[in-house]
């Protein structure tokens, strides 16, 4: 064979003695393993997965928020009604800047799936009224319950006909009949002078998807209840209501204790106080397992402002409750007493229940002891006059008046009364 002449490129020879090697390193070690190869596949594998987690977790939150966002309802219409009437609504004190005062009305609206707890179809009232108080320094709150019997001088109102009421004396929850929920805020607005905030409208089968969300709610039973009205039936003891019977504990009135209308606002008082502290001790705002059935039944069952009618407005009214201790959620019943009249409703009683919403206004906190107790001794402003000047007191009583009597006095911290009330860390069995 004839010897190959053509000239080829000197064959690079590897380095010796430690020598530093030209051009770029080989991906394959000496021993021939290929490992550095493998372990930079794995890790663009790896980075690659977790790009699409972030991404796909990205579009899951979206969803939801975009999904809860959606599931809450504005009341557009009370919006609109309420600010035809903005001159005629109170203006917020100096000293409560920054304090937000909230209306929940749980509506006995019969309408729906609503039907089956009897009453005529697609009547409605407010069942329960809740004005919760959140200091500016969101250091306390206050809850006080209007009694739905008390009498109370109603504002003309506009009727869902599109005609307008006249004012008159009647049942507070004949506003909410009359006007719907802006005729309701605005009774609140014109008793107590407090300018309400936000308001939240709850139903009867709102209301048990709420506590069957979170797991349904302990309650002490001092004794056995039986009441086919509210269709109830407890043993006596440490009970966890869900749905249906946590609605009929909280609507039960003829067959429980005296009967009175008192009385069940005291127990709608205790559960929603062992509600606040199943939530705080479950960590339930904390964990997003237990965190989104709460959320996706909150926003699907209730009505509210168009200013409150996201879930950003909620979530920033969630922490603000939920940064309060409970020791500091105080809930407590407008003091009343049966109506001169009319011994099956209610009037105020005066002065206290101006120097209760002067507290508020004014952004106080309002102290309470427990149902029943003694009151310490002390001044009261205002404790010479007759207590038959509260509204109630006859046709032509002017609540309304009454009340900006005793605001107009401003009795100082130190000199108000001590009500009946709870606060939301005591346990009701624990009194039993």
């Amino acid at each position: 064979m004839a010897e190959d002449d053509t000239e080829h490129p000197p064959t690079a020879t590897p380095p010796t003695n430690g020598a530093a090697q030209d051009g770029p390193p080989t991906d394959t070690p000496p021993d021939g393993s290929g490992r550095p190869r493998r372990r930079r596949r794995w890790l663009m594998i790896t980075a690659g997965a977790c790009a699409f987690l972030l991404v796909a977790t990205g579009v899951l939150l979206w969803i939801a928020y975009r999904t809860l966002d959606g599931n809450i309802r504005a009341d557009s219409a009370t919006d609109r009604l309420l600010a035809k009437l903005e001159a005629e609504r109170p203006n917020r004190t100096a000293g409560a800047r920054g304090a937000e005062n909230l209306l929940l009305i749980g509506s006995d609206d019969r309408s729906g799936a609503n039907g089956s707890y009897g009453g005529e179809p697609g009547s409605q009232r407010s069942d329960t009224t809740i004005l919760l108080h959140l200091a500016a320094d969101r250091r306390h709150a206050t809850a006080v319950s209007v009694p739905r019997d008390v009498m109370v001088t109603v504002p003309a109102c506009e009727k869902p006909d599109g005609t307008r009421s006249r004012p008159a004396l009647m049942q507070f929850n004949w506003a909410f009949e009359t006007g719907g929920p802006a005729c309701s805020i605005r009774a609140v607005e014109q008793l107590s002078g407090i300018r309400i905030d936000h308001y939240v409208i709850l139903d009867f089968s709102g209301f048990k998807t709420m506590v069957d969300a979170i797991g349904g709610v302990e309650v002490c039973v001092p004794q056995p209840i039986h009441d086919k009205d509210a269709k109830l039936d407890l043993a006596a003891g440490r009970r966890t209501l869900h749905g249906e019977q946590a609605l009929g504990y909280v609507r039960a009135r003829e067959s429980l204790g005296d009967g009175s209308d008192t009385q069940r606002m005291g127990r709608q008082q205790q559960f929603l106080a062992a509600l606040i502290r199943k939530v705080q001790s479950q960590g339930v705002l904390l964990n997003p397992a237990k965190l989104w059935p709460v959320l996706d039944a909150a926003t699907s069952s209730v009505r509210a402002d168009g200013a409150l009618s996201s879930l950003g407005a909620l979530y920033d009214l969630t922490q603000d409750l939920r940064g309060i201790p409970s020791a500091d959620v105080v809930f407590l019943t407008a003091p009343r007493r049966p109506y001169r009249y009319d011994s099956d409703r209610d009037e105020f009683v005066q002065p206290q229940t101006g120097q209760l919403f002067a507290a508020l206004r004014d952004d106080r906190p309002v102290a309470v002891r427990a149902p029943g107790s003694t009151p310490s001794p002390g001044p009261v402003p205002g404790a010479g006059r007759s207590p038959a000047a509260g509204p109630g007191a006859g046709a032509g009583s002017q609540p309304t008046a009454e009340v900006a009597a005793l605001a107009n006095a401003s009795p100082s911290a130190g000199a108000a009364p001590t009500f009946e009330g709870r606060t939301a860390d005591v346990d009701a069995c624990a009194q039993h």
